[in-house]
């Protein structure tokens, strides 16, 4: 999406309840204001005059729209459903879950439902950070280029072939010139967009000794928070004599007393607390990986009965709920120097004294729940991020439940679908909730339509791959396209399985996933619920037709 294919740019900026637009320079009483555009890039840049907060930063303009286009739109957060749509699909919110659910379970704090509006017409779809429009093998990708200054709206509206590209600016005061709109519009191939786009953001690179690849275990879907050093030097234990490749195992949420009091290791499952079970992974030649949700904490917490101030507050001054995740979540004040204290503290036992090499850090988005201090959400997700990179120092960071471009250049890897289920696509009434709930089918969407940012600005996390037999729902077919589709579009190959129980067909089922690994992908579709994919891995070259309504390969 060249500069070119936004035909008739138009800036539109209201403040102080006055609208103004304009094509290319603006100079009013209270700022001025420049829209730039060349042939790659498309910039409004605004001068206040004194500190101001604006209602509206966008650039709106005309774009072409076929039949035939698919149409990528990023969705707001890790989890979010993010694939290609038709130009006359809908995209649903969660206006048709009643208002009473919604707020008992907190369904509008996953993603951008409070701050975003959701048309009932066909053909409105919008997306955060960037988004592509895809005919055949040609690709015209808008990306923004900073989300320093707050997140970049991206919204299509097909029927009137109308693109407009919005700052989310929400509770930022902007005291001096900033760039309201800066993004990447280009043409051409699939690697030729996103190369560009890559180069054009001119991010921190992480050092070279990073790897690329990383397989192993991981505790949550084995066992979720039900863990006990027992469990965990039984898990070891299988997948070190099942001869599979392993780099890293990590031990996911349930060793705390309770979410927030990270410090506070659960006595009767580790008695002799998670520090032993770090060294004896280490003493077998791998990395060690801790999960952790930093920017929040539960109702049940002591951090919640001891720090009450620590809470953000909503509109009433009551703290500010981030999901109905364990007892009730909670999100923390980033900006609370105590909170900082503590995060210190946390982060310099968990790396420096318990030793752990790698930090699953979770449910992120909590940060950036609302603007506060003058700041935007975009802004607070930046620092938010500044700050995790800054604690973390050298160790291994995996971003999970984040906003995607406030992780570019910060995370090593990265989350970029939802939680895996034990069943395809979970119940009928969870269909009906929130885009970020748990379901193998969207997770798998996600990875491969996401596939473009892995190796460019982290690694991607597609979640786990499942084949054991036991408590799970997925049926064989399933749990083969998972492997394949992890393989082929992950640089984080983790399993929940105790993978010493597997039998001759699941390590076959495996080894075929695996001949996946650093696969090219030449083509992908999805149109009519099937997502058609043209390989070329190791040499030979691939169909894959999957039918995303059962998960079958066809």
């Amino acid at each position: 999406m060249s500069a070119s294919n936004i035909n008739q740019p138009t800036a539109i900026i209201r403040a102080d309840g006055v609208t103004v637009k304009f094509r290319d320079e603006y100079d009013g009483g209270a700022f001025s204001a420049r829209l730039e555009t060349s042939s790659d890039r498309i910039t409004l840049t605004v001068t206040p005059k004194r500190p101001m907060t604006f209602e509206e930063l966008s650039v709106v303009g005309f774009a072409e729209i076929t039949d035939s286009d698919r149409i990528f739109m990023n969705g707001y957060q890790s989890w979010t459903d993010s694939r290609e749509w038709s130009k006359k699909e809908r995209m649903r919110g969660i206006e048709q879950i009643p208002a009473p659910v919604v707020k008992k379970y907190n369904f509008d704090k996953y993603g951008d439902y409070g701050f975003t509006h959701y048309s009932p017409r066909r053909g409105t779809l919008h997306g955060w950070t960037y988004a592509y429009v895809r005919d055949g093998y040609d690709f015209r990708l808008c990306g923004s280029l900073s989300e320093r200054e707050g997140f970049t709206r991206i919204v299509l509206l097909t029927d009137k072939q109308r693109i407009k590209l919005s700052r989310e600016c929400e509770g930022a005061v902007y005291c001096e010139t900033f760039k309201a709109i800066d993004c990447a519009l280009l043409n051409g191939t699939e690697d030729e967009v996103f190369d560009r786009w890559q180069e054009m953001m001119d991010l921190p690179k992480r050092g070279l000794d990073r790897p690329a690849l990383i397989q192993g275990y991981t505790s949550w879907y084995r066992h979720y928070q039900d863990i006990s050093e027992e469990k965990l030097c039984h898990d070891l234990e299988a997948i070190l004599s099942s001869g599979m490749t392993t780099d890293i195992f990590q031990i996911d949420d349930g060793y705390q007393t309770a979410v927030g009091d990270w410090l506070s290791v659960d006595g009767t499952k580790f008695p002799n607390g998670v520090k032993p079970i770090a060294e004896r992974i280490h003493d077998e030649g791998l990395k060690a990986g801790l999960w952790l949700a930093p920017f929040v904490c539960e109702k049940n917490s002591s951090l919640m009965e001891l720090h009450p101030d620590w809470i953000l507050k909503d509109e009433k001054g009551k703290p500010l709920a981030a999901g109905c995740n364990w007892s009730g979540s909670y999100a923390l004040d980033i900006y609370n120097e105590e909170v900082r204290e503590y995060l210190r503290k946390v982060f310099d036992t968990v790396l420096n004294d318990w030793g752990f090499d790698l930090v699953k850090l979770d449910f992120l988005y909590a940060a950036c729940i609302r603007p506060a201090g003058g700041k935007s959400r975009g802004q607070i997700m930046c620092e938010a991020m500044d700050f995790l990179r800054e604690l973390c120092g050298d160790k291994l960071i995996l971003g999970c439940g984040v906003p995607l471009g406030a992780a570019f250049g910060k995370v090593d890897f990265c989350r970029i679908g939802c939680d895996v289920g034990l069943s395809w696509n979970d119940s009928l009434v969870m269909q009906q909730t929130h885009r970020e709930r748990v379901s193998t089918k969207n997770s798998m969407l996600n990875s491969i339509f996401r596939r473009q940012l892995n190796g460019r600005f982290f690694g991607n996390d597609p979640d786990v791959f499942l084949l054991r037999e036991d408590n799970i729902k997925l049926a064989n077919c399933q749990k083969q396209s998972l492997a394949v589709i992890n393989h082929l579009y992950g640089s984080v190959l983790f399993t929940s399985d105790d993978v010493g129980t597997y039998s001759d067909r699941q390590r076959k089922l495996l080894s075929q996933a695996r001949g996946f690994i650093g696969g090219v992908t030449e083509y992908a579709d999805f149109t009519d619920g099937v997502v058609t994919l043209r390989i070329n891995a190791r040499g030979r070259h691939y169909t894959l037709r999957l039918d995303t309504t059962d998960g079958r390969f066809i």
